[in-house]
C-alpha cells in the first residue's frame, strides 16, 4: 500500500476488516491530521458525518463513500443501524474509514460506535481530530484559554438523547465553577440555556460568542451578550451548526480577529481586557 502525498514515515495500515474512527476537524480540509490523510488515501469504505467538507472526501477517490449524517430535527440514520453497519462493511473484509466531523470522541458518538466493534471483535483505532470547540473558537480569534481570563474551561452540549436541554446537567454548578463555558449544538435551546445561566449568577453583560460553519468559508462570528444572546440570534439569522463562547475570553477577538487583518482590516482594541500593560508584561 502506497501512502501518496505523505511524506516518507512507518505510517500505520488500515488493513481488510479494521475499522477507523477518525476526526476530520471542524470544518477546514487543512486541519485534518496526517493520519487521517493516510487513512483517507487507503479506505475501501468511508461513512461520513454530515459535518465532514465534501473536499475532504475527495482524498479518498478510490473509496466508496456513505453518507450517514444525523442533524438535529431532520431525518436522519439510526444510531444502532450506523453502528452495525460499520460491523458489517468490516466483516465483510472492507477497509473501513468512520468519518466524523471534529474529534470522534466529543459529543460524537464516537465512544458509543467504538464499543460496538470492539463487542463484535472488530478490530479498531482511534484518530483525533481537531474539535470545534477549540479549533472554531481559535478561527474566530478566540482562545478557548487566557491567562488573564481562565483557568477552567467546560465544555457542554446543548441537548440530549431526546433532543431537549440536557437535565443530567447542573447548570448551576458549571456557571459558578468554569470562568469560559462552550456550548455544543446550543441552538436550539439557546434560550433555556441562557436563561438557566444568568438565573445561576452569570451576568447579563458577559461576552458571548457565537461561531457558525466555523473555520469553513461561510462562517460567521456573532458578539453578543447573555442577556441579548436570544434575540441577536433570531436577528442575524443565523442558523446550525454553531459553537457558543460564554466568558471573558470572548472580549479576545477585538484584538485577535486575524481573518479580518489578513483582509486589511484593524485590529478593533489591542487591549480588550483593560490590562494596561503590554501582553507580553507578567
Amino acid at each position: 500500500m502506497t501512502h501518496t502525498n505523505l511524506p516518507a514515515h512507518d505510517w500505520p495500515v488500515l488493513e481488510p476488516g479494521w475499522v477507523w474512527l477518525c476526526g476530520a476537524g471542524p470544518g477546514d480540509p487543512g486541519l485534518l491530521t496526517l493520519h487521517a490523510l493516510n487513512a483517507l488515501r487507503q479506505a475501501d469504505v468511508v461513512i461520513y458525518d454530515a459535518l465532514v467538507q465534501e473536499q475532504i472526501l475527495d482524498w479518498a477517490p478510490q473509496a466508496q463513500h456513505i453518507y450517514a449524517g444525523k442533524r438535529g430535527g431532520k431525518p436522519s440514520a439510526k444510531q444502532r443501524d450506523i453502528s452495525l453497519h460499520l460491523v458489517e462493511l468490516a466483516r465483510a473484509g472492507k477497509r473501513v474509514l468512520r468519518l466524523k466531523g471534529g474529534d470522534p470522541f466529543v459529543f460524537g458518538r464516537g465512544g458509543e460506535e467504538a464499543q460496538t466493534l470492539v463487542q463484535h471483535d472488530v478490530p479498531i483505532r482511534i484518530i483525533p481530530g481537531i474539535t470545534a470547540g477549540i479549533g472554531g473558537l481559535a478561527y474566530a480569534g478566540v482562545p478557548v484559554t487566557h491567562r488573564d481570563v481562565n483557568q477552567s474551561v467546560t465544555f457542554v452540549t446543548g441537548h440530549d438523547q431526546s433532543g431537549k436541554t440536557p437535565g443530567s446537567l447542573d447548570w448551576d454548578s458549571i456557571s459558578k465553577g468554569s470562568q469560559v463555558i462552550v456550548i455544543y449544538m446550543g441552538m436550539k435551546h439557546i434560550a433555556q440555556i441562557a436563561g438557566k445561566l444568568l438565573a445561576a449568577g452569570r451576568p447579563a453583560a458577559e461576552p458571548v460568542a457565537v461561531i457558525t460553519t466555523a473555520t469553513t468559508d461561510a462562517q460567521n462570528v456573532l458578539e453578543t451578550t447573555l442577556g441579548t444572546i436570544v434575540n441577536d440570534i433570531a436577528h442575524a439569522g443565523l442558523e446550525p451548526p454553531a459553537i457558543i463562547c460564554v466568558g471573558q475570553a470572548v472580549l479576545m477577538r477585538q484584538v485577535l480577529d486575524w481573518q479580518s487583518m489578513a483582509a486589511g482590516e484593524m485590529p478593533r482594541n489591542l487591549d480588550p481586557l483593560g490590562r494596561g500593560r503590554p501582553a507580553e508584561s507578567a
